[in-house]
């Protein structure tokens, strides 16, 4: 939901992700962006569908933050909230003119409680979200955005050390090159979020933050637009990711990421690429050849290193060293395999899903020029249940694993736990909660 970038993204979704099983999952939402508690990562799971392309993750009530209740169904109890809010805000630095001002119109959304009470499990695949991340449709249009753009695009690169063509990337994932940035009014939004309670305390800073978005002069009322979840601009920033990383490039005083002119937006994301650790010239990644059936679990080994493990470019030369990877295979062993280096980690600072972050680095790639992912997935591949993979976690707990919280989601721990049991198995140590690893942990 940037910024992390993406959203950048709020609800328990800090933190997690790892969208390695055959489904994309989360481990939990998005991760926040770092350096400002801001819930980016989980905004971005919160989007709408339509505006975002960030895997979409199983709510997670555990990671429900107690708030201020509202549970309020009409306008009365809902002012008597923004009444109760208030003294908040203001100790929070924001005027008593501008609390009022903005307030006074400020409606409680039931079209956002709403959203936030229905979003589903991640179901997709990893070939069929990459299939649409990276459509021919959406490396036609970046590649004509990043013509149009690649002026303000180079001065950006320059200036933050971030490629243009991630840049670009990220612009079309988050907002389909700004096509798509959400039209709800964003203080409606947090507003409605936070006096909800179920995430008061996250969203009550998202509010802040979006009043002083407004105080300072960058938009108007009016322009404060974005997802339900309050993400906003070409790059879905939420409003404390804004605070945080947003930059007035263009030099006009306004850190301006809504307007038709994507600049102050495309500079604000490479400002959060390049405070997250972006290093040019570093691939995030890139397509391997591994020796047939063979998995690597998260060992990092330079390239030199894995091409002595047989691990070669997709041309069958080594990789050069860019520096330690893994090897991440999102299909299982049968299907694409890459190597992927510390900006890859960068990505996902922005939204903690490597289904995000290889959907950015391919379309960047892609954009550049670059061929299509050579690999075969296995599309035939009946994925587990929600309820197996609960069945998973809980026979890894009781075989000694250190699994906290069964809940059907397949994160990082999840992950570790699979390669460590498949290891000691001596199965291919992918990670992938398959059905074959299913029957294996069945016969234990």
């Amino acid at each position: 939901m940037h910024k992390t970038i993406l959203l950048t993204t709020l609800i328990g979704v800090i933190g997690m992700g790892q969208a390695m099983a055959g489904t994309v999952d989360a481990s939990t939402r998005p991760q926040a962006r770092p350096g400002t508690g801001h819930m980016e990562t989980e905004m971005a799971a919160m989007s709408e569908k339509a505006a975002t392309l960030r895997p979409r993750p199983r709510p997670d009530q555990n990671a429900i933050m107690a708030g201020k209740v509202c549970n309020y169904s009409g306008s009365q109890d809902f002012k008597s909230w923004v009444k109760d809010f208030r003294g908040t805000a203001l100790s929070s630095g924001i005027s008593p003119n501008v609390f009022d001002s903005v307030m006074r119109n400020a409606s409680y959304s039931e079209h956002v409680i709403g959203k936030d009470r229905n979003q589903s499990e991640f179901k997709r695949q990893i070939w069929d979200y990459l299939d649409s991340a990276v459509s021919p449709d959406r490396v036609k249009n970046g590649r004509k955005a990043l013509v149009k753009h690649r002026h303000s695009l180079e001065r950006i690169e320059k200036a933050y050390g971030v490629e243009k063509e991630i840049v670009t990337a990220v612009w079309g994932l988050e907002s389909s090159y700004g096509s798509r940035k959400g039209n709800i009014p964003v203080i409606d939004a947090v507003a409605t979020l936070a006096c909800d309670g179920r995430r008061g305390n996250l969203f009550g800073k998202q509010l802040i933050a979006a009043l002083k978005i407004l105080q300072s002069g960058d938009t108007s009322i009016d322009s404060l637009t974005g997802s339900w979840a309050g993400a906003m601009g070409h790059t879905q920033f939420i409003p404390t990711s804004y605070e945080a990383h947003a930059v007035d490039f263009t030099g006009d005083g306004k850190r301006d990421i809504w307007s038709n002119d994507p600049t102050d937006a495309l500079a604000s994301t490479a400002a959060y690429l390049d405070n997250a650790g972006w290093k040019k010239g570093v691939p995030w990644g890139l397509e391997v050849r591994v020796p047939e059936g063979r998995a690597f679990g998260d060992t990092m080994l330079m390239p030199s290193q894995w091409a002595k493990r047989g691990v070669l470019g997709i041309n069958g030369k080594p990789v050069r060293d860019h520096g330690k990877a893994r090897i991440l295979q999102p299909g299982g062993v049968k299907g694409a395999s890459f190597m992927v280096f510390a900006n890859f980690d960068v990505i996902k600072k922005y939204n903690n899903a490597d289904a995000y972050a290889l959907g950015v680095g391919h379309l960047a790639d892609r954009i550049a020029g670059g061929p299509p992912i050579q690999a075969s997935w296995p599309r035939g591949y009946v994925p587990v249940t929600f309820e197996e993979k609960k069945e998973i976690q809980e026979r890894l707990k009781k075989l000694g694993y250190p699994l906290e919280t069964i809940d059907g989601i397949i994160g990082s721990n999840t992950r570790k736990s699979i390669v460590a049991f498949q290891q000691s198995s001596e199965l291919p140590a992918d990670g992938f909660p398959s059905q074959s690893l299913l029957r294996e942990l069945r016969k234990r």
